[in-house]
């Protein structure tokens, strides 16, 4: 009976099988089979190839079903070695086949064969290799492609994993009605898929709706109480409610069953820093940082260079070197760098806002407000994104698109420390307007002594109305409870203005100990120094200190700057 069925299956088996006796089980297709599952994909890539080609010569050498498997592991091997473009050709080439098939089987199936249904039972799904095509395409940024490509799957049809990329697709085209859709059809079908959650919060679905979806599952498995607690958590942070996300995430980290958990550490690091408080975020982050030494993920301020050596497969190390290049004011570097992270993760809004930072710093503000409004559009809650975009419409001297944008941030998300800075900001523009951005600027203040933009500016506005002493007063009260470069840079412009040139300098010292590169800084201090010193002591310093602080000096920053991204140049392709 079995030789029957394989001989009606494919009546040539013999031609490429001689000797095998009509009880065997096994042909060529079976081992091609059997290789792909055991993961020999290079092996599978060249039989499968010769195995194709002999088809081609003799089209009667295989039977149309077992063509269309040839193709779709030859296809998959193709896929493994990650030459994305030819493995969809191939798996479209396979559907081709499937269609032949397709024809043929129902032709059978009308003489009534069994052969045909074991035959069908054992062919790689045709959903599957949708699949993988559009998974190619998506890898290739043809997303457009990739959509066309699921759309045609019918609904009924759809596998979780395809709705879950389809609502990735949709939410990065902006369709965000066709994404909520897809994540619920996640969640329906797998109610504890908390990526589909996270996506449906980040389109402002409601957390009461979402946790809904749950609630079975919630009720019917032991130990997942926290899971309504932790939907309401990540509903805050997408809402931009910061404050209450801290405090709901702190209160799940507290339970014992989830403490020092990575993800919630990183996620309560991040709210911390959107909120202003680099200080905890710094101390959460480190947190997780040691409980996972190859933590990537993180805000580009908590992590170092040592991400290339885990991965250089992922934005954030990208990002992370951008930024140390931006920093140093190497604007075109930045741009790369900040270029190469969007290549790999176009949904990275950190390299959006890196790179729409490089973009306006190089003069290109129309390119950057494109990176920022990207950036929004991914991430709306966080004010980041809104800061870089006022900042483009200030530079432009488009005083009344960033007036209107920081009012709609002021409504939206509510009079905190950073919206009224936000807002004050964009008055102190205008002359109009400076008496709004002191009222402003103390209401943020009064809400957070220690937030320092809100220092900040309150001190440019006093500084331009020469209250030299209760700047320094707000200065001091501020440096009182944290170190920062530009207060103590800050602090010291007052402190010349006042004629105290020795604590001035002092104060120069410590912003230049805490950011070597604040070229403003080693401006008020150089500017000092010709003040103090006579012209002959300032020639005579020249000659003498020439040896120890001329070219060699110079050089051996230059080669200390050098071995700092010594270790990193081969990822940039720069050796």
């Amino acid at each position: 009976q079995t030789s029957s069925v394989i001989a009606s299956i494919h009546p040539s088996i013999h031609l490429l099988y001689p000797k095998l006796s009509p009880q065997s089980t096994m042909n060529v297709i079976d081992h091609v089979r059997d290789m792909a599952a055991a993961g020999l994909h290079s092996n599978v890539r060249i039989l499968s190839s010769l195995l194709l080609t002999m088809s081609n010569n003799n089209p009667e050498l295989f039977s149309p079903a077992q063509k269309y498997q040839l193709l779709v592991y030859h296809a998959d091997a193709i896929f493994h070695d990650k030459e994305y473009r030819n493995a969809a050709c191939k798996y479209s080439m396979a559907l081709q086949q499937k269609k032949v098939l397709s024809k043929t089987s129902k032709v059978r199936s009308s003489t009534g064969g069994a052969a045909s249904n074991i035959q069908a039972q054992s062919l790689p799904s045709e959903i599957e290799v949708k699949y993988k095509i559009a998974e190619c395409y998506t890898i290739l940024k043809l997303d457009k492609d990739a959509i066309a490509v699921l759309d045609g799957i019918p609904s009924r049809q759809r596998t979780p994993k395809i709705n879950m990329m389809l609502a990735n697709l949709y939410r990065k085209a902006g369709q965000e009605r066709s994404a909520v859709t897809s994540y619920k059809e996640v969640l329906r079908q797998c109610p504890l898929a908390l990526d589909a959650i996270i996506g449906l919060l980040s389109l402002s679905v409601k957390g009461a709706e979402v946790a809904s979806m749950t609630m079975d599952v919630i009720q019917t498995i032991p130990n997942l109480d926290w899971l309504s607690v932790w939907i309401k958590a990540y509903a805050f942070i997408h809402a931009g409610d910061n404050q209450r996300a801290i405090n709901t995430i702190c209160s799940l980290e507290k339970k014992s069953l989830l403490r020092d958990n990575v993800d919630l550490l990183v996620s309560l690091a991040d709210v911390y820093f959107r909120a202003g408080d680099t200080k905890n975020a710094i101390l959460k982050f480190e947190q997780a940082q040691m409980l996972d030494p190859y933590l990537i993920k993180g805000h580009p301020c908590f992590l170092g260079g040592r991400l290339f050596n885990i991965s250089d497969q992922h934005a954030e190390p990208w990002v992370i070197s951008g930024c140390h290049s931006f920093y140093s004011k190497r604007y075109s570097r930045a741009l790369y760098l900040g270029a190469k992270a969007i290549q790999l993760n176009s949904n990275s809004v950190q390299a959006l806002l890196l790179k729409g930072a490089a973009l306006r710093n190089m003069g290109r503000v129309q390119e950057a407000i494109i990176h920022f409004r990207e950036a929004m559009r991914l991430a709306p809650s966080r004010l980041d994104c809104y800061e870089g975009l006022i900042d483009c419409y200030l530079a432009s001297n488009g005083i009344r698109e960033a007036m209107g944008m920081a009012n709609n941030i002021y409504k939206t998300l509510g009079a905190n420390a950073q919206t009224l800075t936000i807002l004050a900001t964009v008055c102190l523009e205008d002359p109009v307007t400076q008496e709004k951005a002191k009222t402003l600027l103390d209401k943020a203040l009064a809400q957070r002594p220690d937030y320092t933009k809100a220092v900040v500016k309150k001190a440019e506005l006093l500084s331009r109305e020469q209250k030299y002493e209760e700047g320094i007063a707000l200065l001091r009260n501020a440096l009182a409870n944290q170190s920062d470069c530009v207060l103590h840079r800050m602090l010291g412009d007052f402190l010349v203005a006042v004629n105290d040139y020795q604590e001035a300098m002092d104060q120069y010292s410590i912003a230049l100990s805490l950011d070597p590169n604040d070229q403003k800084s080693l401006e008020g201090m150089q500017k000092m120094e010709k003040e103090e010193s006579p012209t002959d002591a300032t020639v005579e310093l020249d000659g003498d200190d020439m040896e120890g602080s001329g070219e060699d000096g110079d050089l051996e920053g230059s080669d200390s700057e050098a071995a700092q991204w010594a270790d990193q140049e081969q990822w940039f392709g720069m050796q």
